[in-house]
């Protein structure tokens, strides 16, 4: 909305500021960022006051999370969901439409995790929704994302998978580029779900891998930068870092209240949405296969579940102390904060090696 001050820019030449990206990226940011910070504490308090005993702690779980964690309220995804969106609806350019899609995905995403979260709460058990009901409205939501995002593509990049290190080779995968960018995108809201186990573990690698795909997003949508890295160019994409703006500066008001020990999680609610808005911005930028590789922590977290449940379900054995990785590492004695930074590490190696690929072309 703030974008079409520029046109008072001949009558006041300072607004003309308002028409570029990285501008309007930090302007989301510190919007969001005020947000969370205005707003948080008093938020906090009042999920504190209405869910009494907070989100309820998997019995099956690491013993220490039962006393440690017990009593801490959930649903903070919530705040996190607001303050981007305002900031984006604020800050971005809307005409392009890739904004709208990711803001589409991760909404729709917010809703499954909040209802999941809801039921939790609210029949204080650990169970949630239905998780057949819950894969059936992502891949919903998803399909969506996919045609909207294949509606805006260039025609001959439309159906297209791009792969990394190479500029002319991909594969036109047809219609099955519909399922494969449901796959995408539910597979990176599960994963990131997956790995919001810990204080602090999960909401810093998606500001990682979010700001990583701001600069694929400013890079393939601005014509001179994709033609000196040899990407496809593909117009209005480069709004997009506008939203990953909003979504960081969400994310360090988050982190100022989820840090050891958190006082708030995001629970599904944030967990989901956040996953769902990283791959429907993958697909957007035809950066498919480049995710798996800036999202790699997400992946190892995913593959360590299910490594865990067919070695258990085939051989009666477990490959891992507990599933997903990072409570393997809290069974083997290492401390929550030394997990969460190490894996933080993990993902600016994995951050970089992805950014490595818009260049190695």
């Amino acid at each position: 909305m703030l974008y079409y001050l520029n046109s008072l820019s001949d009558v006041v030449g300072g607004f003309n500021v308002f028409r570029y990206i990285s501008f309007r990226t930090g302007g989301a940011l510190l919007t969001s960022l005020l947000l969370f910070i205005i707003f948080g504490r008093g938020m906090i308090n009042w999920m504190r006051e209405k869910q009494g005993k907070g989100q309820p702690i998997r019995d099956d779980g690491p013993a220490r999370h039962i006393v440690e964690k017990a009593g801490t309220p959930t649903m903070g995804g919530a705040l996190i969901l607001g303050a981007i969106a305002i900031s984006t609806l604020l800050w971005a350019r809307l005409d392009t439409g890739f904004v709208l899609m990711v803001l589409f995905t991760m909404l729709g995403f917010g809703a499954i995790g909040f209802w999941d979260d809801f039921l939790k709460v609210s029949k204080r058990n650990t169970k949630g929704a239905s998780g057949k009901l819950r894969l059936l409205a992502g891949f919903a939501i998803a399909l969506i994302a996919g045609i909207w995002a294949n509606l805006m593509t260039p025609d001959p990049l439309q159906s297209q998978l791009l792969f990394p290190f190479s500029k002319d080779f991909m594969v036109d995968l047809g219609v099955l580029f519909f399922p494969f960018a449901i796959i995408v995108i539910v597979g990176a809201a599960n994963s990131v779900n997956l790995t919001d186990g810990l204080d602090g573990l999960a909401i810093v690698p998606v500001m990682i891998a979010g700001l990583s795909f701001a600069i694929i997003a400013y890079c393939t949508g601005n014509f001179n930068a994709a033609e000196y890295l040899h990407l496809q160019y593909l117009p209005g994409t480069g709004e997009i870092a506008v939203f990953v703006g909003a979504l960081t500066g969400a994310g360090l008001g988050f982190l100022w209240f989820n840090a050891p020990p958190a006082m708030v999680f995001m629970g599904d609610t944030g967990s989901l949405a956040l996953g769902g808005a990283l791959g429907a911005i993958a697909v957007a930028t035809k950066h498919e296969i480049v995710l798996a590789i800036i999202g790699g922590l997400f992946v190892v977290e995913t593959l360590s579940v299910i490594i865990q449940v067919a070695s258990f379900k085939w051989t009666g054995k477990r490959v891992f102390r507990m599933a997903p990785i990072h409570h393997h590492f809290e069974q083997k004695g290492w401390h929550e904060p030394t997990i969460v930074i190490r894996f933080w590490i993990i993902a600016v190696i994995l951050a970089l090696i992805g950014l490595s690929t818009l260049k190695l072309r």
